[in-house]
């Protein structure tokens, strides 16, 4: 236990914010409006927090070996992903500490991911069923 895994790095750009909206019908204009983004208080354009999420479970699944391999997810959003104008856009990076191994042989993780830095995600964790 405690063993840390390795960390993974996704870019974010704001044509992903846009190919995201397009998929979950998330058209909320933060997500693309520096002007609205502004306007209620946020940096700028935020990456959607599904989105964040869905990035972290890409992790884990990574991490796990195949998707049918996770037993359980739960994040809960913390701060916003800011998503500049550029090419380059913004990195969230997700890393994952071994908390517990169950009786059954399962993996409990301790998730975190950070953009710039700062803790997007607060009680992030996942359930690996062994392999």
């Amino acid at each position: 236990m405690g063993d840390v895994l390795e960390p993974q790095t996704f870019r974010v750009t704001r044509a992903d914010l846009v190919r995201y909206a397009g998929a979950s019908g998330d058209f909320n204009p933060i997500h693309w409006s520096d002007r609205i983004a502004t306007s209620v208080g946020l940096p700028g354009v935020i990456a959607h927090g599904m989105f964040t999420m869905a990035l972290v479970g890409r992790a884990v699944t990574t991490w796990a070996g195949a998707a049918d391999a996770v037993v359980e997810f739960s994040v809960r959003f913390s701060r916003p992903v800011p998503v500049p104008d550029t090419d380059e856009g913004t990195e969230v990076v997700v890393t994952a500490t071994v908390k517990e191994v169950t009786e059954d042989g399962h993996t409990r993780l301790s998730l975190t991911a950070t953009c710039n830095g700062d803790k997007v995600l607060s009680m992030a964790q996942a359930l690996v069923r062994k392999r």
